[in-house]
C-alpha cells in the first residue's frame, strides 16, 4: 500500500491531529534548542569561551556582588524578545564556523582575534542601544541619589548626547583589547 493510499483512507481529522503533534514536537523540539543554547553551562561548554573570556568574567561585578543577582553569558550577549533572539541564534551559528576551523582555539589565537571579536559584540550593543544591559539595568530604577556625584554628571551627559552604556561600561567583565574602545569607533562608518 502506498502512502498516498493510506492517507486517503484516513479521515481529515486524524491528519490534522496528526501534523498537530507533529508541529507540538518539533515546536517543543525548538523551544528546548533555545532554552539549552541560553545557558551559562552551554556557553562554556567549548574550552574557547572556558578558558578564555570565562576565566575573565569570574569574580567580576556581573559574576559576584552585594546583592547577589548574577548575569550570566546569555544575559549580556542574548536578547530577550523572540525576534532578536531568533536573529541573534542564527548569527551564532557563524561563530560556529570559527569554532570548527580552529580560528580561536589556542589562547594565542584567541588574542590575536580579541579586539574584532570584541569590536563585534560593541558595534551590535551601539545598534540596540545596548538592549541587554537595560534586562538588568533599566534607566527608570536607577537611582541617581546612590549614584556618586561623577556618575551623576556622567550619566546626565550620557542623556544629552545619546550614548549608549557600552561607550563607557565597556571592559568591566571582560579584559579589554589593545586598541580603539568603543566610545572611539565610528560604527556607522562600517
Amino acid at each position: 500500500m502506498t502512502i498516498t493510499r493510506w492517507l486517503s483512507r484516513r479521515s481529515p481529522w486524524f491528519l490534522l491531529a496528526s501534523a498537530g503533534v507533529v508541529a507540538l514536537v518539533i515546536g517543543g523540539g525548538a523551544f528546548a534548542g533555545l532554552k539549552w543554547t541560553n545557558t551559562e553551562a552551554f556557553c562554556i561548554g567549548c574550552h574557547e569561551m572556558r578558558d578564555n573570556v570565562y576565566v575573565e568574567y569570574k569574580d567580576t561585578p556581573h559574576d559576584r556582588n552585594a546583592s547577589g543577582v548574577r548575569a550570566t553569558c546569555p544575559d549580556c550577549h542574548v536578547p530577550r524578545d523572540t525576534g532578536p533572539l531568533l536573529i541573534r541564534k542564527v548569527e551564532a551559528t557563524g561563530e560556529l564556523w570559527a569554532k570548527l576551523t580552529g580560528k580561536i582555539d589556542t589562547p594565542e589565537k584567541f588574542e590575536a582575534h580579541r579586539y574584532e571579536l570584541a569590536k563585534s559584540v560593541w558595534a551590535t550593543m551601539k545598534r540596540t542601544d545596548s538592549r541587554e544591559c537595560r534586562n538588568c539595568h533599566s534607566e527608570s530604577a536607577m537611582s541617581s541619589e546612590l549614584q556618586s556625584e561623577r556618575a551623576q554628571t556622567r550619566h546626565e551627559r550620557a542623556k544629552r548626547e545619546n550614548l549608549t552604556c557600552i561607550e563607557c561600561h565597556f571592559g568591566i567583565a571582560h579584559k579589554e583589547p589593545e586598541g580603539p574602545g568603543p566610545q572611539e569607533i565610528d560604527f556607522s562608518a562600517e
